[in-house]
């Protein structure tokens, strides 16, 4: 009866996904496919309510890596089987993660502890930690330099500023610290054709541009003119454009032209955002908070539209899109009575 009971359950899920997930007609009153399509739930049992917060992909492992912050866990699942085979516990507040498959080297940023702790991937061992500031949290990575780029710091650790620590993830040790001034800084997202690193300044509104290599401040843009509080952001390199998504109502999603700052375009966007995704090859960015996944088209670099509003969940703000496997995830915490999972979508054009 159980496994009846679940299989009904599923089936449920992705035919109200379907449904409610209807694609926007355009102006002429055609629709385009929905983006995403569910095909599976990995229920996560045992745990208590609580947010999720980020993932990591191990594609060569087929393993996914998803950080339970209010239950100081990491849990990772088969992405072949789509289902939870391990549990990482002993840590106080995960975050934000990096998995160096060179290394076989899991790398979580643990804001309880205040460092950045390692795992061997193979048996889940821990490595030892680096120390940071409290409330350690996002992070980005250079692939070229092996550099974890960490935010830490700021309101959560009592203190008026802000550090982005550099990490060498090959000797496992800091390097240096940028300071940003002010107490509260969200996401980062890293040039790869050249030094730039860009930075939420959630707590001015704006959005900083530093070289990375000289560790200075460059420009400040603000996006106060379009909403408060900006979080979550991602980087569009090949046609020069920011995508953020504010979190203070109204709640927007904001295009930046990344050489300008220029604010391109913005639009209504969801509410409690934490994840922006940008799928290339489907020219879609997709933005997950409270209730639902928000799919934006890109229909050139100047023009964006609200393409679908996919159902989520109660503060189902954690995601990855992997381009690779054409699949999007998203965190559903636990909430009353409902056990947290894992949706695993179809990604289409």
């Amino acid at each position: 009866m159980k496994m009846r009971g679940a299989i009904l359950s599923v089936t449920i899920a992705a035919l109200a996904a379907w449904s409610c997930a209807a694609p926007l007609a355009d102006a002429q009153g055609e629709t385009t496919p929905a983006p995403l399509k569910l095909l599976q739930t990995i229920p996560i049992p045992g745990l208590k309510d609580g947010d999720f917060d980020h993932f990591a992909a191990d594609l060569a492992g087929h393993r996914l890596f998803l950080t339970a912050e209010k239950n100081s866990a990491v849990e990772v699942f088969d992405l072949n089987a789509n289902k939870l085979i391990h549990t990482i516990t002993g840590l106080d507040e995960p975050h934000s993660m990096l998995y160096r498959a060179d290394l076989k080297k899991l790398f979580v940023v643990d804001g309880g502890a205040a460092e950045v702790r390692m795992y061997d991937s193979g048996s889940y061992k821990y490595l030892g930690g680096i120390k940071l500031k409290d409330d350690c949290d996002s992070n980005t990575y250079d692939p070229a330099t092996k550099y974890l780029y960490v935010v830490n710091g700021g309101r959560g650790a009592h203190e008026p500023y802000t550090l982005i620590s550099v990490i060498d993830t090959t000797a496992a040790k800091k390097i240096a610290d940028i300071k940003i001034e002010t107490d509260s800084v969200e996401a980062l997202a890293l040039e790869t054709s050249g030094p730039t690193l860009f930075v939420n300044m959630t707590g001015l509104n704006s959005v900083g541009v530093f070289d990375r290599e000289k560790r200075a401040l460059l420009a400040t843009w603000s996006v106060a003119q379009e909403a408060q509080h900006n979080g979550p952001l991602a980087f569009d390199e090949a046609h020069h454009r920011l995508f953020l998504a504010t979190t203070a109502k109204p709640e927007k999603f904001v295009v930046l032209d990344s050489e300008t700052g220029k604010v391109i375009t913005s639009i209504p966007s969801v509410s409690v955002a934490d994840e922006i995704s940008y799928d290339a090859k489907n020219k879609c960015i997709y933005v997950a908070g409270d209730q639902f996944v928000y799919a934006f088209r890109q229909q050139d670099a100047d023009h964006y539209s609200l393409l679908a509003r996919v159902p989520g969940s109660f503060r189902a703000k954690t995601a990855i899109l992997v381009p690779e496997l054409d699949r999007y995830y998203l965190a559903v915490p636990r909430h009353g009575n409902k056990e947290a999972e894992v949706r695993v979508y179809s990604v289409s054009p």
